[in-house]
């Protein structure tokens, strides 16, 4: 049985939560041997990169909702991503290739590839989405090599990090 002493804090901070959203990103970097590429998989809340997408191409009617606009929010995504997300593998920059979006919900789902990817032991990842618009915003990055799983938390302070595999 609860207590009325645990459920009054647990009120107050689904509370908090409530007033307060969470601004976060989750990204998934899996290595695939057989095809030799990174496939990637951004989760983005929509209406956190609706507001960055109005804001870097100065568009404040932009409404990423609408699936007319599905090609402008390619273009727009392709751009935003060039100059916010990046990956290096062993030291060398790598060129991330920019597929497409779907939307689910309340979330936009970004596929990116990297390809012809070689043996690695560390990668890099640069993601900075949504920090210029929330100083709180938290972008998790998973990478998956194998059976093997490592993640990041990439924040405005901490745009980019390192992880390493062994070979």
């Amino acid at each position: 049985m609860i207590s009325s002493v645990f459920l009054s804090p647990l009120r107050w901070l689904v509370l908090g939560i409530a007033l307060h959203p969470i601004h976060v990103s989750v990204t998934e970097i899996e290595f695939d041997e057989k095809s030799k590429a990174l496939e990637i998989m951004m989760r983005v809340f929509t209406d956190d990169l609706e507001l960055s997408l109005r804001n870097r191409f100065d568009q404040p009617d932009l409404d990423i909702f609408d699936p007319r606009n599905a090609r402008k929010v390619d273009e727009f995504m392709g751009q935003y991503l060039s100059e916010r997300f990046a990956i290096s593998l062993d030291g060398k920059s790598m060129k991330a290739n920019y597929l497409g979006h779907e939307q689910e919900t309340d979330v936009h789902i970004f596929y990116i590839e990297v390809e012809n990817v070689r043996k690695w032991q560390t990668i890099e990842v640069k993601n900075s989405i949504i920090t210029e618009v929330y100083d709180d915003q938290s972008n998790l990055v998973h990478v998956i090599v194998g059976e093997e799983i490592k993640s990041l938390r990439l924040t405005r302070d901490k745009p980019a990090g390192k992880l390493t595999f062994p070979k």
